[in-house]
């Protein structure tokens, strides 16, 4: 087995690297496959939007939450928020291009879900009979 330039095992290293990857790959799907992020980024697509707006539009939120949840959108790049100087300050937020193309991908997923939808109801019935056994 070769070693790589700081001593580790090079077959070591690809696998430490594929596990951070997959670690970081399903962390993201996590932070934006719940319900809140979902709901905040399509209201963001609409264009800017104010956290107040943001309150009213997705239900059931509470304010601790879609903060927490504003700032992990901001922290991987899926949200801008600015900070307008007036008095109170006003705080906007916006999807970034990397979000927009996120949401072609959710519109596809939604697209697949409604063409199969027979198909899952009819697989759950069949399922869900034999389970019963």
């Amino acid at each position: 087995m070769s070693q790589g330039n700081i001593g580790v095992p090079v077959q070591a290293a690809e696998v430490d690297s594929a596990k951070l990857e997959a670690c970081t790959l399903l962390e993201v799907i996590n932070r934006v496959s719940g319900k809140w992020p979902i709901g905040i980024l399509l209201e963001a697509m609409r264009g800017p939007v104010r956290f107040t707006e943001l309150e009213r539009a997705v239900e059931g939120i509470s304010r601790r939450m879609l903060t927490l949840t504003l700032r992990n959108l901001e922290r991987d790049g899926l949200l801008v928020r600015t900070v307008y100087p007036t008095v109170p300050p006003r705080v906007e937020y916006e999807a970034t291009p990397m979000a927009k193309e996120l949401y072609q991908s959710l519109s596809g997923l939604l697209g697949w879900a409604e063409r199969h939808r027979e198909s899952i109801a009819a697989a759950r019935v069949v399922y869900d009979g034999h389970a019963a056994c």
